[in-house]
C-alpha cells in the first residue's frame, strides 16, 4: 500500500497561493526529494504534509488514513516525524538526553518522574543504539549547544527517529554546512534509507546531495509543481534546467 498520498492540496493566504494543486505518491522505502527555488512553496507543502498548516483544499492519507484534519502530535503517533530549516535542539542539555527525551516519548513513559530498573535499561539501550547509528557516542555527555552545526543536525535527526517514524520528513538537513558535513548528513541520510529502510522526503537546496539521494525528484515553481520523475529524467528535463538548475545544467 502507498505509505504517503497527497491529493490536489492546495494553501492560499489571501490573495497569495503559496501551494496551487500538489499532489505526490510516496511508497513504502522511498526517498523522494522536493526541490526548487526560493518560494517555490517547498516549506509550505512540508507543513501541510506534517499538519503545521491546514490546507485550504485537497486531502493528505498517510497508510490509507486520512490524516488532513490531524494536528501534527497526532501524526507522529501515527508513524510520521520531521525535521526542520532551523535545528530543533535543546542546546543546554547532552547529546544522550536530547535523544533520550524522544525515546521515553516514544516508549510512553511521558510525565512520569521515575522508570522502573527494566525500562530505563530498554531505553538507555535504544539511546545507545541511536547515538551509534548517528556516530555521536564519543559526544554522548557534551552539551549538543557547543557541538558543529553538522553534529547538531545529525542528532535532531535521531531524535526524530526516536519516535519510531514509518515517513521522515527532512526539511533542508545540509543547510548551512561546508563539504565535510554535507557529506556527513549524506552518509547519514543514505543509512537510514538502505540499513533502516526507512521512507524519507526531503527537502534539499543541494543538488549534489538530491542527485546522490533521490529515488525521485519532485519540483515545485511558484507553488505548482513543474516536473516529477528520476534524478536522470530531472536532470534532463528542460522547463527545470530554464526554471531552476540553470540551462547549463
Amino acid at each position: 500500500m502507498t505509505l504517503l498520498r497527497v491529493e490536489n492540496v492546495r494553501c492560499q493566504f489571501g490573495s497569495l497561493v503559496a501551494v496551487n494543486n500538489v499532489s505526490m505518491v510516496v511508497e513504502p522505502g522511498e526517498l523522494r526529494a522536493v526541490i526548487g527555488p526560493n518560494g517555490a512553496g517547498k516549506t509550505t507543502f512540508f507543513n501541510l504534509i506534517s499538519g503545521y498548516l491546514p490546507p485550504t483544499a485537497g486531502r493528505i492519507l498517510l497508510d490509507g488514513k486520512d490524516i488532513t484534519a490531524m494536528p501534527p502530535h497526532a501524526r507522529v503517533a501515527q508513524g510520521m516525524a520531521r525535521t526542520f530549516q532551523i535545528t530543533e535542539i535543546f542546546p543546554e542539555l547532552s547529546v544522550r538526553d536530547n535523544i533520550r527525551i524522544p525515546v521515553e516519548l516514544a516508549a510512553g513513559h511521558r510525565l512520569r518522574p521515575w522508570l522502573s530498573g527494566a525500562d530505563r535499561l530498554l531505553v538507555n539501550e535504544t539511546v545507545d543504539r541511536l547515538l551509534g547509528i548517528s556516530g555521536l557516542s564519543a559526544k554522548a555527555d557534551r552539551l549538543v549547544g557547543e557541538l558543529s552545526h553538522g553534529d547538531q543536525r545529525a542528532a535532531e535527526i535521531m531524535m526524530a527517529l526516536a519516535l519510531k517514524p514509518r515517513l521522515l520528513l527532512l526539511d533542508e538537513p545540509t543547510a548551512g554546512m561546508g563539504d565535510q558535513e554535507t557529506y556527513d548528513i549524506t552518509q547519514l541520510i543514505r543509512k537510514l534509507h538502505k540499513d533502516q529502510k526507512l521512507t524519507i522526503v526531503l527537502i534539499e537546496h543541494d543538488m549534489r546531495v538530491v542527485f546522490h539521494l533521490a529515488d525521485r525528484i519532485m519540483v515545485l515553481a511558484e507553488g505548482a509543481m513543474l516536473a516529477e520523475g528520476t534524478p536522470k529524467e530531472i536532470a534532463a528535463n528542460q522547463a527545470v534546467q530554464t526554471a531552476y538548475l540553470g540551462t547549463a545544467a
